[in-house]
C-alpha cells in the first residue's frame, strides 16, 4: 500500500532539515566502523585487562580477533519491579553466545530510578536528567572497545532513551533492546484510580490507599498502565530495536528467556565479523523516527516522548521538532485503549493481538514505512508476528492475528477510536507546549478560565485542602522547567484535579513542566517553553488572568491586551531551595545547560 502523503511529507521535510547533522553523523560512523574494534591489535597489557576475569575458553576465545564479543548493558537493580527479573540475564546471554561461538561481557551498568517511586518527592527533580546520566554511563562501559556488538537490557521511563542515545553514540555497533515484560494483571487501573481520588478527597485512609496501590503493583515487571515504560517497549519494536512479538511477554516464563537467548544471538549474527552487518547508527534514520512518532500516536502514548524522541533523534543527527509531532497526530488515528486512554492494561493490548496486529494495521493504512532496516534483517512487515514457543523449546514465529481479538481494547483502522492520535501543538502568547487529548473527553479540549498561579504542586493541593478551589479555573504551575528544577513530573497533582472535574468544574493544568506517562483525563498544557526561569511569558500571568487552552484549534492564550502584557515585569522566584539535597547539588551543571524542552531538555 502506497504510503500517506502527510507521513511522506513530514519524512521528506525531517530528512532535508537533518541533511548536515546526519551527514556528519553517518561520516563518523563510518569513520569508527573502519578504525575497529580490533582487540588483537591492543597493547597485550590492555587485553589482558579486558578478559583476566572470564573463564578459560572465553578467555582463548579473546585472545583472538574472529570471535565475536557481546556486551551487556544493564540497568539491574532488584528496586524496580521492572528491571528485577535483569538479575538473571547476563548468564543467560553468555550462555546464548557460547552456543552460536561468540562471547558475552557484561560492560556496565547504569542507574535506573523508578519514578513511581518518587513521583511528588524531591527525588523526582533528578528524573529527567538521569536519561543523560544513563546515557554517559553507557558509554563508559561500552568506551572499552572490545566489542563487536552490545544488548542494552532497559525497560522504564528514563532508561531506554538513555540507552538509545547511548547506543546512537555507539551508532557503528549493531545493539538489540531485550526487554524483560509486563508484571501479570492486577488490581484494575480504573479501581486503582477511584482509591486515589477517595484518598483526595479524604474518604479513603492511607490503610485503604496502600492497599490498593500494593494490589495494582504486586509483582516482577513492567507496570501494566500505558505510562512511559511501556511505550518505550512499543517504541523499540516498531523501530525494529526489539525482535518480533517480545515486548509484552511476562517476566519468568520460558518464552520470555527463550526470546533473551535468540536476541542474544541475533546481536552476534549481526556483527561486522558475519554476513549480515546492522549498524543501529544504520537503524534508526529518518523513516524510522517518523515510525516511531506514528506509533506514539496511534497506541495513546506517553507525552515524555515528546522530549526523549526529539533527544534520541538527536543522537543519530535527525532533527525532530514538536511541529511533525502534531502534523503526524493529525492524520493517525488511535487504535488502542489502554489505561489511561481506557480501562485496559498491556497484557490485555498483547492476548487482544498486540504489536504484530497493530503494526499490520497501521502498515495497510500506508501510515508506517515498511523499508526500513531492523535488528531482524528485514523491513517492518517483519514484525507483523508473535512469538510461540514449540514443544522442542524452540521459538516459532507466526502470523499475528488477522482480527483483533477485543476491538474495545485494540481496534482495526476502519474502527479507530478517534481519528486523530491526540497529541497537539499549541503555541500564543504563553510559548508553545504540547497536549495529549487521547484521554480527555471532546467537550474538555477548549477551557477558558481565570488563572490561580502557583510555583509547586504542594501550593496547589493545599489550596484544594483549604476549600479555596471551588470555582472554574485553570491552574498554572511554573518554575518547573529543567533549568528551574530538572523538570520534574507533577503527576500528583492527578487526584486532585480529577476530584475537581468530577465535581463539574471547568479546570485545566498549564505548566512549563511535565505531566506523566499516565497523562490523564483533565486537560494539561505541559512542556511550556520558554520556561519561567528562562524569562519565558508564563513568568507574566497574574491569579485571575483569563487563559484559554483551545486544544481544537492549537492555541494557548492568556487573554490580557498585548502591551499591558507585555510590559508587565517577570515574577523572580527564589529558586535556592533545589539546589541542595538528595544529591541535587551534584546535578546542577544539567540544570544550567538544559536545552529548552522543545529540543528535548537535555544536555548533549
Amino acid at each position: 500500500m502506497s504510503i500517506h502523503p502527510k507521513i511522506l511529507e513530514v519524512t521528506d521535510r525531517i530528512r532535508a532539515r537533518s541533511e548536515k547533522t546526519r551527514g556528519l553523523y553517518l561520516d563518523r560512523l563510518a569513520a569508527a566502523r573502519h578504525a575497529g574494534p580490533r582487540r588483537a591489535a591492543l597493547a597485550c597489557g590492555n587485553q589482558a585487562h579486558g578478559f583476566a576475569a572470564c573463564g578459560p575458553s572465553d578467555k582463548a576465545a579473546l585472545k583472538g580477533d574472529v570471535v565475536p564479543n557481546l556486551g551487556i548493558i544493564t540497568a539491574y537493580n532488584d528496586m524496580l519491579s521492572a528491571h528485577q527479573p535483569y538479575e538473571t540475564y547476563p548468564e543467560v546471554i553468555r550462555q546464548a553466545a557460547r552456543a552460536v561461538g561468540g562471547v558475552a561481557q557484561v560492560a556496565g551498568g547504569v542507574p535506573a530510578m523508578c519514578d513511581g517511586v518518587t513521583q511528588g518527592q524531591t527525588g523526582m527533580e533528578l528524573s529527567l536528567f538521569s536519561r543523560d546520566a544513563i546515557a554517559m554511563s553507557a558509554a563508559i562501559g561500552l568506551s572499552h572497545n572490545t566489542f563487536d556488538a552490545a544488548v542494552f537490557l532497559g525497560i522504564c521511563d528514563k532508561i531506554v532513551p538513555g540507552l538509545l542515545i547511548a547506543a546512537l553514540t555507539f551508532g557503528h555497533l549493531p545493539a538489540v533492546f531485550i526487554p524483560a515484560g509486563p508484571m501479570t494483571s492486577g488490581l484494575p487501573n480504573d479501581e486503582k484510580a477511584r482509591v486515589r481520588q477517595l484518598f483526595a478527597e479524604g474518604k479513603a485512609s492511607r490503610a485503604d490507599l496502600l492497599e490498593a496501590e500494593s494490589a495494582s503493583y504486586h509483582g516482577p515487571g513492567t507496570c501494566t498502565f500505558y505510562g512511559t515504560a511501556n511505550t518505550n517497549q512499543m517504541l523499540m519494536e516498531i523501530m525494529g530495536l526489539h525482535l518480533p512479538g517480545s515486548s509484552f511477554v511476562n517476566p519468568n516464563t520460558p518464552l520470555r528467556e527463550a526470546l533473551t537467548r535468540a536476541a542474544a544471538k541475533r546481536a552476534l549474527a549481526i556483527t561486522a565479523l558475519g554476513n549480515e552487518f546492522t549498524p543501529i547508527g544504520e537503524i534508526i534514520d529518518e523513516k524510522a523516527v517518523v515510525n516511531g512518532v506514528v506509533g506514539l500516536n496511534a497506541t495513546g502514548g506517553s507525552t515524555n516522548h515528546t522530549l526523549h524522541l526529539i533527544a534520541m533523534a538527536k543522537a543519530a543527527g535527525i532533527q525532530l521538532t514538536w511541529d511533525d509531532f502534531s502534523d503526524i497526530s493529525d492524520v493517525v488515528p488511535l487504535l488502542t485503549r489502554v489505561y489511561p486512554n481506557g480501562l485496559a492494561d498491556v497484557n490485555h493490548f498483547h492476548a487482544a493481538g498486540g504489536m504484530g496486529f497493530l503494526i499490520r494495521e497501521l502498515l495497510q493504512a500506508g501510515l508506517l514505512h515498511e523499508d526500513v532496516s531492523t535488528v531482524w534483517g528485514t523491513g517492518l512487515s517483519g514484525y507483523t508476528v508473535e512469538p510461540k514457543l514449540g514443544e522442542d523449546g524452540a521459538i516459532h514465529w507466526r502470523e499475528a492475528a488477522r482480527a483483533s481479538l477485543d476491538e474495545k481494547v485494540l481496534a482495526p483502522v476502519e474502527k479507530a477510536f478517534q481519528p486523530t492520535g491526540g497529541l497537539k501543538l499549541l503555541s500564543g502568547n504563553l510559548g508553545r507546549a504540547v497536549i495529549k487529548v487521547s484521554a480527555v473527553k471532546a467537550e474538555r479540549h477548549i477551557i477558558e478560565a481565570p488563572a490561580k498561579v502557583f510555583h509547586t504542586q504542594d501550593a496547589l493541593i493545599a489550596a484544594f485542602k483549604a476549600g479555596e478551589l471551588t470555582e472554574d479555573f485553570i491552574a498554572v504551575i511554573r518554575f518547573q522547567g529543567p533549568r528551574a528544577n530538572g523538570m520534574p513530573e507533577l503527576h500528583k497533582l492527578t487526584p486532585t484535579l480529577a476530584v475537581l472535574q468530577d465535581r463539574g468544574l471547568k479546570v485545566a493544568l498549564v505548566t512549563d513542566g511535565r505531566m506523566s506517562g499516565a497523562s490523564g483525563k483533565v486537560p494539561a498544557a505541559i512542556h511550556v517553553t520558554p520556561e519561567a526561569a528562562a524569562g519565558g511569558p508564563i513568568g507574566k500571568v497574574r491569579d485571575g488572568d483569563r487563559v484559554r487552552l483551545d486544544a481544537v484549534s492549537g492555541t494557548l492564550e492568556v487573554l490580557v491586551d498585548a502591551a499591558t502584557f507585555a510590559a508587565r515585569p517577570q515574577v523572580e522566584e527564589d529558586l535556592s531551595g533545589n539546589e541542595f539535597g538528595l544529591g541535587r547539588e551534584l546535578f546542577a551543571m544539567f540544570r544550567a545547560s538544559a536545552a529548552p524542552a522543545e529540543l528535548g531538555a537535555g544536555v548533549f
